[in-house]
């Protein structure tokens, strides 16, 4: 009930702050309607019909549902998953719009495939993002609302910068945004999970390199420079990092529930107080931030908190990627937003934090090389390999490594037609035994206390087709020209897009996600900046530099066939050139992931000598720093099927760049 109050507190100071903010709001319900004591699963037709009720109780015609939580995390916490309660997808990424008379949801083309699977076409429309005759969002909302409507969405579930744009979109053509101060599926949802608290788990400077005062101290300066006292923290690892904390709170994800305010002098925590214990505070201590530095609020106080420095006059600043709610309850004269200075910050590993990628990256190759020599020898015995069971066999190698904590995703282990499903994760409802007579496609990671990994393999047990071949060779040619491309600093991202996509263009072949995105040094698998995509607006496309972490992970997807991917995680280091760039430094990228490439899907003679000759390189360096610990960790059998993954290939005798058509003609 304490905890009831607070939120009832924290809803109304949002109520007073977004009226302020001059956010129209849609009326309060009687808080009774929260007190729902049967929890029996409701049909999507129940769902969505107590939805509308709820919308036309606030005069709305369209609600949208994000996929997000309050902190625009990626992967969200099972009490934070309206999006999926609303419409049985369980992607990461999506929009969901809910009308008085349908139901849209959008997803791009990572998920399309899984989309289809999941959603129940009688109540909810697909909308596949990137495809031709596809309406946007913004599209769909002028064409199914009546003049004058209004469109609600949760404050807190939107980013300021998306909901001023749509607010614009929406006010142009005669329609109204609104900012509704209860969540409408918080209300229907009567079987909700609830918000787990963990404790917390303090970094030592062996693993961070840098003590929290001083990473403090940086954010600080861009204060004084920006002439602002204060600075408003939403994203999650952002505060685990500032603060060299972990947590359990989001599944594979070690971060916590947590908000941060930075002043000069202050630095305000709101979190679940109960977690503070001496141990913590301790670590707090160690870190230099002594009492009382650290002021420690309990997690809902978060817009009471802003609002202390708003009527003291104070200017705080914020993220572009922070929510509605935190935007309006700052007047727009106290207000500075830009992209996130502690993302920026983040993003470039000191020297201790690149020395444990390097590290983790060792022990995790040591764990997927024992894991593809144990498939070799055990797909098509006796025992029966699943998509599920292979991707626990992994699971208990890495377990089995020095400084390992958790997974840093749920596998995407898949097989044959799944593997075409790009964000495929297996069940029991599609968990196919894993043969020789196809492809697979082993996408995985782990979170170890000095790194985060992040690797994707694809293998064929049996026989390849020529088709196959070629499309991993060319997915392999844009892999390669990336992970040796030379490039002066703060490249953009879009330049690796294009190079890891070139030889798939080059026959008219191509992939729907991005090529490459950032990673953090035991925290999100997903970070930006940095980000190698298409698209040139993106924000975390601001230019690469030294010590920046990135996938290189181009791939081909054959729908209802197979599916092709080879990744590897990259740092940026510094390139040995003749020239500099005038001044701007030359920068190169050098593979942190260790794990051989299959010599069986490749066609040799689609291959240069300078990409043999590369290949040969990586794979002499995974023999070197994997044979090694496979050998201390007594494994013999690995050790042996490595040195045979890791032989040479002979320079091919032609360079014939013809393509192979899927009936294998030339």
């Amino acid at each position: 009930m304490k905890r009831a109050k607070r939120y009832l507190v924290a809803v109304s100071a949002l109520l007073v702050l977004l009226v302020g903010g001059g956010v129209a709001l849609g009326r309060a319900l009687n808080t009774d309607d929260e007190l729902m004591e049967d929890t029996t699963p409701k049909t999507m037709d129940v769902i969505l019909s107590e939805i509308r009720s709820l919308m036309q109780d606030y005069s709305i015609e369209a609600y949208i549902v994000p996929s997000v939580d309050a902190h625009n995390s990626e992967y969200i916490s099972l009490h934070d998953r309206r999006y999926q309660y609303v419409t049985n997808f369980t992607g990461s990424a999506g929009t969901a719009i809910i009308t008085l008379t349908g139901a849209a949801l959008w997803t791009d083309s990572r998920y399309h495939l899984q989309a289809e699977n999941e959603i129940d076409p009688s109540y909810w429309t697909l909308m596949r993002e990137g495809l031709a005759g596809v309406p946007t969002r913004d599209q769909w909302l002028l064409e199914h609302l009546s003049p004058g409507a209004q469109v609600g969405t949760d404050p807190f579930l939107i980013a300021s910068t998306e909901y001023e744009r749509l607010g614009t979109v929406l006010a142009q053509s005669g329609y109204r945004l609104i900012a509704l101060e209860r969540n409408l599926v918080d209300i229907v949802w009567n079987n909700r999970p609830p918000q787990t608290v963990e404790e917390l788990r303090p970094l030592g400077y062996e693993y961070t390199g840098q003590r929290a005062a001083d990473k403090i101290s940086t954010v600080r300066d861009t204060l004084h420079a920006l002439g602002a006292n204060a600075i408003v923290i939403n994203a999650l690892d952002e505060v685990a990092w500032l603060l060299n904390l972990r947590g359990t709170d989001i599944l594979y994800n070690p971060v916590f529930f947590a908000y941060a305010i930075i002043t000069h002098e202050r630095v305000h925590l709101f979190t679940n107080t109960e977690r503070i214990n001496e141990t913590i505070r301790e670590h707090f201590r160690t870190e230099g931030l002594m009492p009382p530095v650290v002021d420690v609020r309990d997690y809902q106080d978060i817009l009471a908190g802003i609002d202390e420095y708003v009527r003291d006059g104070h200017r705080l600043l914020l993220s572009t990627a922070c929510s509605q709610a935190l935007y309006a309850a700052i007047p727009a004269e106290q207000r500075l937003q830009q992209y996130s200075v502690v993302a920026k910050l983040k993003a470039v590993k000191n020297a201790v934090e690149a020395a444990g990628m390097q590290r983790a990256h060792v022990r995790d190759g040591a764990a997927v090389v024992r894991y593809l020599a144990w498939l070799e020898t055990t797909v098509g015995g006796d025992d029966n390999v699943t998509e599920l069971s292979g991707a626990a066999q992994l699971h208990a190698f890495r377990s089995e490594q020095q400084l390992f904590v958790d997974l840093s995703f749920t596998a995407i282990s898949a097989f044959g037609p799944n593997s075409a499903i790009v964000h495929y994760s297996p069940s029991t409802d599609t968990d196919l035994p894993i043969t020789r007579d196809g492809i697979y496609l082993i996408d995985s990671g782990a979170q170890y206390l000095d790194g985060t990994t992040d690797v994707t393999r694809t293998i064929a047990l049996g026989q390849p087709t020529a088709f196959q071949r070629e499309c991993f060779t060319r997915v392999l040619k844009g892999f390669l020209s990336l992970a040796s491309a030379v490039f002066p600093t703060h490249a953009s991202g879009t330049v690796f897009d294009t190079l890891a996509r070139k030889a798939l263009w080059d026959v008219g072949l191509d992939y729907g996600h991005g090529t490459g995105h950032g990673i953090g040094a035991f925290l999100g698998v997903h970070e930006y900046p940095p980000s190698f995509v298409s698209n040139t607006a993106s924000p975390s496309n601001q230019g690469v530099v030294e010590n920046m972490f990135s996938s290189n992970e181009p791939g081909y997807y054959e729908a209802g066939q197979f599916g092709i991917r080879i990744e590897d995680i990259v740092q940026v280091v510094r390139a040995d050139v003749p020239h500099d760039f005038n001044g701007r430094g030359a920068l190169t990228f050098y593979s942190n992931t260790v794990v051989p490439i299959q010599r069986k899907l490749i066609d040799v003679q689609l291959l240069s000598e300078a990409e043999v000759t590369s290949l040969n390189k990586y794979h002499r360096r995974v023999r070197e720093q994997v044979g090694p610990l496979l050998l201390e960790q007594n494994d013999s059998e690995a050790y042996r099927w490595l040195i045979e993954a890791t032989e040479e290939i002979n320079t091919p005798t032609a360079d014939s760049l013809a393509p192979v058509h899927q009936n294998g003609t030339m």
